[in-house]
């Protein structure tokens, strides 16, 4: 079987990545507003890495924190958080102590649960435009 010209792999099978291909990848989403944006994932750890502003007003930003980037513009439509379709995955090495980070922001964090068969704690947040954010426990 060529898994080229007949598909990929099944996941038992040993996989060579070729030899051209990507190497980072980085979400970039639609937000409402840019600056709403840039101080929610500031509670979060990022920072702003660049921004462009329209008429003194940021409508595009890149943000880091450690090996985690995100970058968020407006394009002026209304954002409808029900069709948000992508789940943000992060990790930290003290959840609970974020979760208070959280709470102390006025930022409702939720519960710490099981997140089996994933990681063994993790919470549930939605950002200002829909986006669900889950945030698991570095073991």
């Amino acid at each position: 079987m060529n898994s080229t010209t007949d598909g990929p792999r099944p996941p038992h099978e040993p996989q060579t990545p070729p030899s051209q291909r990507v190497s980072r990848l980085i979400p970039f989403v639609h937000a409402d507003d840019v600056a709403r944006s840039i101080s929610f994932y500031y509670h979060l750890g990022f920072t702003v890495a660049s921004i462009y502003n329209y008429r003194d007003t940021p409508v595009w930003a890149a943000l880091t924190s450690e090996q985690a980037e995100l970058m968020v513009s407006t394009d002026g439509d209304a954002i409808n958080p029900a069709q948000q379709g992508v789940l943000f995955y992060l990790y930290s090495e003290d959840l609970h102590a974020l979760r208070q980070q959280l709470i102390a922001a006025g930022i409702n964090a939720g519960e710490i649960e099981d997140g089996t068969p994933g990681p063994k704690q993790e919470l549930r947040l939605v950002d200002p435009d829909g986006y669900v954010l889950m945030v698991a426990q570095i073991d």
